[in-house]
């Protein structure tokens, strides 16, 4: 296997990256039209690809996304007349350094120095390329509740940010309420892309391209944002969301899906791909007596009998309900509670998530620490003072 390859037509270039290299280079002199032709040539994965981006710039990011979907380990390099104009672009396809073609020997050498470097800490044990065939290995948190109105999209928001900060570019949130979506609003995004685009591009059938069609927030957080036109959810089905779902475990340590009200089809086939159901509530009457229904169909449909995660919003001991009376309803503990919180409606007309805000902390952020560290792993949850897990004391609401 070649540790180097170049894909280039220039003599110009290829010389460049003989002296770079000493020598110690695999040649593709033509612009290969999938990454499967880098990889023949290369005999194997190859430690950094050089790609000559001055024709046809489109088709080289299409490779680029490619062979760093196949493996994070390869460091790709563009050559590029343009770097500002492909750069955006060129983040996305996971290239790591983009030369003029008026750089020298020296400067060569630097750039496949730095990618290799980059790129290999991530490269996989196992040497193969990631398919949703081989199983999906990050986790699939998805956020239902069988109302609106109880800030679904907050908290999704709100997860994805903080488990970005633990782990940076770990995590992908996908809009999956389709016709009404407003993650892109309460991110302050302006997609290009949609998730109609993923589900009906080369993305559906290739999870090499898929990454291209991610919105990449301030924040290191992937965005996967819902149509613009409602209608477009029309040709969406529960099985291209489920396909999607597999591809982004496969790539991501964290999928969070914000879903639409209730269990409609993609939301049923979101939970088939989901590792960790968050169960969201309000506490009121009709939202709690929602929760409940909503339980007993996720159990007569033998959906996440032991791992379901309670969530309450707006916990307010002035409502005329307590936890208790919610607990002895739904016939289980709440995980987890949110306070009701004058910073959050701010925070939402900003497109700016409180776990982004940062600065003073208040009940609120406190609690959606708590719940970023569930799903990263660290234990922080605490039963409250004078209350035994699976003992339910109040009234019940409603039938």
């Amino acid at each position: 296997m070649s540790h180097v390859v170049l894909a280039t037509a220039s003599p110009e270039l290829t010389a460049t990256v003989a002296a770079a290299t000493a020598g110690a280079y695999v040649a593709l002199p033509q612009l290969p039209a999938t990454p499967g032709e880098v990889l023949a040539v290369a005999g194997g994965l190859p430690e950094v690809v050089v790609l000559d981006a001055r024709t046809a710039p489109d088709q080289v990011l299409d490779v680029a996304a490619g062979l760093t979907a196949i493996s994070p380990g390869i460091g790709v390099v563009l050559v590029s007349d343009c770097p500002a104009e492909v750069g955006l672009a060129a983040m996305r396809a996971g290239v790591r350094d983009i030369l003029t073609p008026a750089a020298d020997a020296a400067e060569m050498r630097d750039a496949l120095t730095r990618a290799a470097q980059l790129a290999r800490p991530q490269t996989p044990t196992t040497g193969l390329p990631l398919t949703p065939d081989a199983g999906p290995a990050g986790k699939v948190i998805t956020v239902v509740s069988p109302k609106g109105g109880v800030g679904k999209t907050t908290v999704a928001t709100n997860l994805a940010v903080g488990l970005t900060r633990t782990v940076p570019h770990s995590t992908v949130l996908v809009d999956l309420d389709l016709q009404f979506g407003d993650v892109a609003s309460a991110l302050n995004l302006d997609p290009e892309y949609s998730l109609a685009d993923a589900v009906h591009n080369p993305a559906r059938r290739d999870t090499m391209v898929l990454k291209t069609f991610l919105t990449l927030h301030e924040t290191g957080l992937y965005v996967l944002c819902a149509p613009e036109s409602p209608a477009a959810a029309d040709g969406i089905s529960g099985d291209d969301v489920g396909r999607l779902l597999q591809a982004l475990a496969s790539q991501f340590q964290y999928v969070v899906v914000d879903t639409a009200p209730g269990l409609n089809e993609h939301t049923l086939a979101a939970l088939d791909q989901t590792t960790d159901p968050v169960l969201l509530t309000s506490m009121d009457v009709p939202g709690v007596r929602g929760l409940r229904k909503e339980l007993d169909t996720l159990t007569d449909l033998g959906m996440f009998p032991e791992g379901r995660f309670v969530l309450l919003n707006f916990e307010d001991p002035a409502g005329g309900l307590s936890i208790a009376d919610v607990e002895a309803t739904i016939a289980r503990d709440v995980d987890l509670t949110l306070p009701r919180c004058p910073a959050v409606p701010a925070s939402v007309n900003q497109g700016i998530p409180l776990l982004q805000l940062g600065g003073k902390k208040n009940p609120m952020t406190r609690q959606l620490g708590r719940l970023v560290e569930r799903f990263a792993g660290v234990p922080t949850l605490v039963a409250r003072p004078g209350r035994r897990r699976g003992r339910h004391r109040g009234v019940k609401v409603g039938a």
